[in-house]
């Protein structure tokens, strides 16, 4: 039976898992994933009751009762680099043996389910819509990092892309997982779906030109304009790559929900989206 280094498996001195500070027991299978820390409160705040409640740096865990159904809900932070720690280290809960340092004999699949905010990529999508990812693009190249990653991606769809936006060879090759079937029709509803498209940043990976020129200021255009399979690239965010490919990988079903509080055709913010991501909350509380 293999066993990990200390080095490899990072626990903190009390035993718990480094990043997240938590112990097996106090995770559920269904987790709710936020990336502001105050919407893990937010998320909390719809529970019967909260269980446990830990903090450690960016990442707030509550976990607690909803109609009967034990659920945890837990910050990321931004960017899929936090994704990586974040899902990594579920993962160990759920399948280590943290005395041991060994991974355990029967495994389990976890419910990973984000909520979060994104820029629309088309026109059509209006303010306060909820959009599934039944699809994520990564630009951000973190799965290139882990063997195999090609068992979980739509290699044909990463090539359309590549020939579809003329991408440049210096950027990391996009990758495409999609969303876990079941959990993605368990909550969709009528609600639109596409391709949600991760980047590694908020400005210049998403074309965003303040005082700094993009390199490829077409390329906003260029990915609107795809499409694959009557699926198009709906919006941008941090997030949805690095959580469906490593959720993948591991045998963990993920879908993503996000409000759009941002056109970026349109060129339109919703500045008080609060009430909409509450709504989002409840769907996806009533659904998971």
């Amino acid at each position: 039976m293999l066993t990990f280094e200390a080095s490899e498996l990072v626990l903190q001195p009390d035993g718990s898992v480094y990043h997240l500070k938590l112990f097996p027991d106090e995770i559920a299978d269904k987790i709710i994933l936020v990336g502001d820390p105050s919407r893990a409160d937010m998320v909390a705040s719809f529970f019967d009751k909260v269980t446990v409640k830990k903090e450690n740096r960016e990442i707030f865990t509550r976990t607690g009762f909803y109609k009967n159904k034990t659920i945890s809900v837990l910050s990321t932070g931004m960017g899929p680099d936090n994704i990586d720690i974040v899902i990594n280290e579920l993962d160990v809960l759920a399948n280590f043996d943290l005395q041991k340092s060994t991974v355990k004999d029967h495994v389990k699949s976890l419910t990973l389910v984000r909520i979060g905010t994104s820029g629309a990529l088309q026109p059509d999508i209006s303010l306060g819509a909820f959009v599934f990812s039944s699809y994520a693009l990564g630009l951000d190249g973190l799965l290139h990092f882990y063997a195999d990653s090609e068992k979980v991606r739509d290699i044909a769809m990463e090539k359309a892309i590549e020939k579809h936006t003329r991408w440049d060879t210096n950027w990391p090759s996009p990758y495409v997982v999609s969303a876990d079937l079941t959990l993605f029709q368990q909550l969709v509803g009528d609600h639109p779906s596409g391709i949600t498209v991760t980047a590694g940043g908020f400005y210049g990976p998403q074309g965003r030109k303040l005082r700094l020129p993009v390199k490829h200021p077409e390329f906003n255009e260029l990915i609107s304009s795809f499409s694959w399979n009557n699926l198009r690239c709906t919006n941008y965010e941090m997030e949805t790559s690095a959580l469906y490919g490593l959720s993948k990988m591991m045998g963990h079903k993920a879908c993503t929900a996000c409000v759009i509080i941002a056109n970026r055709k349109r060129g339109e913010f919703l500045s008080d989206y609060k009430p909409y991501v509450e709504k989002l909350i409840h769907h996806v509380l009533e659904n998971i």
